[in-house]
């Protein structure tokens, strides 16, 4: 029983440092705790509040980005002045600019400033209406209205609305923001108020860097890493920034993707199309600090207006944190990457999020009521060993039928020791005759594995779990003190080596055969277990530390009986 249960403890060490390895998808670091809101290094410049006839209205500010190709010709009337309106809601803050009604800023309000647009390098480049055909076009110079936003409870959801004309049509713009969601809501209408007949392309862009090596302190995870799009009712991925083709793509959707944040366009309105496109390429110069290529996604329409005739889009914009009720909401909870084995689904591949989102889900449910997430782990634990308790019971009752049975063991391994083909055949009918399950004992241990990797893949994933403190005293000298982020290691290391310690006691408290070198490997296993969950997350080792704990518990409480009946068994002979 003790080779079968090493072997469960390494099979499961290895396949979770493999499927870490190869199948989830990379990290990057960690989201601070907390960001001040008035650090300059943070938030974008506002550009200037005038533009020469001469200069393109994309990017703003000034970037390292080269000549984009298509680019409608700059009109010979004088383009009217840049104005801006801002929106503040407890959820971001937004600056519009009435260039085509572009984002200047779009900083979230979650677990301090986080800004998801810089001027020039990441953001939405305005509306823009071109010729037929065009890749890309200047933003629509329109005048804007209100010039400013504040919402809250009283006041949940309000517009900001864009006027102007390009290519002889009119054109207006409302965005709607609202207090309770990381969208928006945008509304084009087209009017042709010219005598002749038009055809043009609209488009509404979001664009990114192709590598983020350069300047990775403006953001904390909040960078692309890959563009992904809902294709024939799957999710589509595209993690080469660097390869991006020059391509439209069926679906009801189009995004840039990270880990824990996700900017997406969703057309709610016929006769859009996705695109993705680079430009500027910085060439081959996989050294290059500071790159000039990006790369565009867009949704677009190419709408044929009659004189007089009309034309109306609507399109929702999100950008915000990966949480998944807000994202099951809008149709985007595809975007959580919780990996997969490579074999296709219908093959019979195994989608992990069968796994992470139903323990998400629970955790979440439990957080509600408790308001911290290293209790509702510690909860889920809780429940978990309820659970598994007849099985524990089985495994303790056949751990010490083994235990009971040592002895002739030993003496069938002494008597048929050169012969190991009769010593298995008569070890296996000496347990059929006492009616002994040889595995019995690693059922518990092989029942928690799924709960430990649905855990991991939520920890892993799930922006709700970036930053969720467990006893947070705060930091010193730049290090945690205690778990201020449970997606983390424990900073301190004293978690692990109390799981360490609740391992190597209940090893010593759990039955083991007479063989005293299977009894000096099963004392070993605690110190590889505290070596290997060092840097593992700190809500995983807080999940296997209480885990240790109560069937540590459990076992002196079935220990009673057999401890009391050896006891009376013991007066009877004495008295006898």
């Amino acid at each position: 029983m003790e080779k079968r249960a090493i072997l469960a403890a390494v099979l499961m060490a290895a396949v979770l440092i493999v499927y870490q390895m190869f199948f989830l998808p990379t990290a990057p670091e960690s989201p601070p705790a907390a960001q001040k809101s008035g650090q300059p290094s943070e938030k974008p410049a506002p550009p200037a509040p005038e533009r020469s006839t001469s200069q393109p209205a994309v990017p703003t500010a000034p970037a390292p980005v080269g000549p984009i190709p298509n680019v409608a010709e700059v009109p010979s009337a004088p383009r009217p002045p840049q104005h801006t309106a801002s929106v503040d809601t407890p959820l971001y803050h937004a600056t519009v600019s009435s260039e085509g009604g572009k984002l200047q800023d779009w900083v979230l309000r979650y677990r301090g400033d986080k800004p998801m647009v810089i001027v020039g390098e990441l953001g939405p480049t305005g509306l823009t209406v071109a010729p037929p055909g065009a890749k890309t076009g200047q933003a629509v110079a329109m005048m804007i209205s209100p010039p400013a936003l504040v919402l809250g409870n009283d006041r949940r959801s309000d517009d900001i609305v864009m006027t102007g004309e390009a290519e002889g049509l009119k054109i207006s713009e409302i965005l709607r923001f609202g207090s309770e969601s990381f969208t928006i809501d945008a509304f084009v209408r087209l009017e042709n108020v010219s005598g002749t007949p038009k055809t043009v392309t609209v488009t509404m862009p979001w664009m990114t860097r192709e590598r983020w090596g350069s300047r990775p302190e403006k953001f904390a995870g909040q960078h692309p890493t890959e563009i992904v799009w809902a294709s024939q009712g799957s999710i589509a991925r595209l993690d080469q920034l660097t390869a991006v083709p020059d391509r439209d793509v069926d679906g009801a959707w189009i995004g840039f993707d990270s880990v824990w944040y996700l900017t997406a366009m969703i057309p709610k309105t016929p006769g859009f199309t996705l695109a993705m496109m680079s430009e500027g390429k910085a060439g081959d110069d996989k050294s290059a600090k500071d790159p000039a290529g990006v790369v565009r996604i867009a949704v677009r329409a190419s709408p044929a207006l009659a004189s007089g005739q009309t034309w109306e889009g609507h399109v929702v914009m999100y950008a915000g944190p990966k949480e998944y009720e807000r994202l099951a909401a809008l149709g985007l909870d595809g975007t959580i990457n919780f990996g997969g084995f490579p074999l296709p689904r219908k093959y019979g591949g195994l989608p992990m999020e069968w796994l992470g989102i139903p323990i998400l889900r629970l955790l979440k449910w439990i957080y509600s009521y408790v308001h911290n997430y290293g209790i509702a782990i510690i909860v889920v634990t809780i429940v978990s060993r309820a659970l598994l308790y007849p099985l524990t019971v089985k495994s303790f009752r056949s751990m010490k039928a083994m235990q009971a049975l040592a002895p002739q063991i030993n003496a069938l391994r002494s008597k048929y020791k050169s012969d190991p083909q009769r010593l298995q055949r008569e070890t296996m009918e000496l347990y059929r005759k006492h009616n002994v399950n040889p595995v019995g004992g690693c059922l518990p241990m092989v029942a928690q594995v799924p709960i430990f990797y649905a855990l991991y893949l939520a920890l892993s994933v799930s922006v709700e779990l970036q930053n969720a403190g467990f006893i947070c005293f705060g930091r010193m000298f730049g290090v945690d003190l205690w778990i201020c982020d449970l997606a983390s290691h424990d900073p301190t290391y004293v978690l692990p080596i109390f799981m360490g310690i609740s391992m190597f006691v209940q090893q010593k408290m759990t039955p083991t055969a007479a063989d005293p070198r299977q009894a000096k490997m099963m004392l070993v296993m605690p110190f590889v277990f505290t070596f290997m969950f060092l840097n593992l997350p700190s809500g995983l080792v807080l999940y296997w530390f209480v885990s240790n704990v109560l069937q540590v518990l459990q076992q002196k409480s079935m220990d009673r009986p057999t401890k009391r009946d050896a006891a009376h068994e013991a007066r009877d002979t004495a008295r006898a």
